[in-house]
């Protein structure tokens, strides 16, 4: 139970990794939102861009029928393993018993991502550009090719990689992403590295509703949600308003290339001091959403991107989250709502910066201000307003 504009809201306990867009703090204000509106429990949602599927988790505990989607394969996978199972979790246990049972072995993802703890840099590896210690990766390196010899069915296969991603989440040694780890940039590895990772039965609960999976494009995905849902929550990725910073670095797929790779287990092509996936380059996992430039009508691409959600989403009511430190202002977002519906409430929350926005690559483009940084999230009625004329 938690307070929220002196509101007593139930909040769900949810889980996930370490996440730039994680909602985890504001999601007593996006239930307080659903109060407001007198949603109930046998209502629907639409989660079109679920990311670490909080909110999805959250609301499907609550009972809502979950529409979750998100174009990352890890958020498939994730969305695969809490909203779908229909099992006891307790019956997952001879299963994660199995892959932590299993002897380590010096393969691909050692090869590529795991360090020795020290900071001897030899000509074959350099240990300071590592987010995993090698004792880890070599766990990992069995567990992962165990998870595709065992051919589970697909709620099991997702569970299974779900326990191995919270485990290595762990014992990283990174900023809680993989564009840059820890030991590149700090004088030593963090001290949750040097920790054996062991694998858990995530925090499964039995599914009573018919919840669905997608893996899509969000407009692709909403030509498969049922007219007239209930509510569709959207937050999108955000780019930057900062016109100096490169784009590829605001990037979800970049910033979580690894968790991509685990789930595919594909061994792809590998670019950067670390080791991003070379499909995650600037030309190959661009979002209209996080687009920074301007289109050919003077106004940003990323605004126009929203404009368009909002007008093909069918829905009564859309909550729309987003940060001041993205592309779209927030009287921007307001005439954008009120062009195809009626704002109903507006929340600007403060919070501390999360770590990826302090990180400095270089001196070129980092702000240097203390300026606040909020997240807006904004309750439409659409079809609520239609439906009153």
């Amino acid at each position: 139970m938690a307070e929220c504009n002196g509101v007593s809201i139930d909040v769900p306990l949810t889980q996930a990794i370490k996440y730039a867009g994680s909602k985890l703090k504001l999601l007593p204000h996006i239930l307080a939102m659903t109060k407001t509106i007198g949603a109930i429990e046998c209502d629907s949602i639409f989660d079109g861009f679920s990311g670490s599927t909080r909110i999805s988790q959250a609301y499907a505990k609550l009972g809502f029928q979950v529409y979750a989607n998100d174009i990352a394969p890890y958020s498939k996978v994730f969305s695969t393993a809490f909203l779908l199972n229909k099992q006891a979790p307790q019956s997952y246990q001879p299963l994660i018993d199995h892959l932590n049972s299993l002897k380590p072995i010096d393969g691909w993802f050692t090869e590529n991502y795991g360090g020795d703890g020290s900071f001897k840099v030899s000509n074959s590896n350099d240990s300071l550009k590592k987010p995993w210690q090698k004792k880890n990766t070599r766990k990992l390196d069995a567990i992962r090719e165990e998870i595709d010899r065992l051919q589970l069915n697909e709620i099991s296969r997702s569970i299974a990689l779900v326990s191995l991603m919270l485990a290595l989440d762990k014992v990283d040694s990174t900023l809680g992403h993989f564009a840059s780890y820890l030991s590149e940039c700090l004088s030593e590895w963090s001290p949750r590295s040097y920790n054996g990772m062991k694998l858990e039965v995530p925090d499964l609960w039995i599914n009573e509703k018919e919840n669905i999976v997608m893996n899509c494009d969000v407009f692709d995905a909403l030509k498969h949600v049922p007219s007239g849902i209930k509510i569709a929550y959207f937050d999108p990725p955000y780019g930057s308003n900062n016109e100096k910073m490169p784009p590829s670095r605001v990037r979800y797929a970049s910033y979580y290339h690894i968790w991509t790779t685990i789930c595919l287990n594909d061994k792809p092509i590998l670019v950067g001091k670390a080791n991003r996936r070379a499909d995650t380059s600037d030309l190959r996992s661009c979002s209209v959403f996080e687009d920074f430039r301007k289109g050919v009508d003077g106004r940003f691409i990323a605004v126009n991107a929203i404009e368009r959600l909002i007008k093909e989403t069918d829905a009564d009511y859309i909550i729309l989250s987003y940060s001041s430190g993205g592309r779209a202002a927030a009287n921007e977002l307001s005439d954008v709502l009120n062009a195809h519906g009626r704002i109903i409430e507006l929340r600007k929350i403060s919070h501390k910066k999360n770590v990826m926005s302090a990180m400095k690559w270089t001196n070129d483009w980092i702000k240097d201000t203390e300026e606040s940084n909020y997240e807006y999230l904004f309750l439409m009625g659409k079809n609520d307003g239609r439906r009153s004329n």
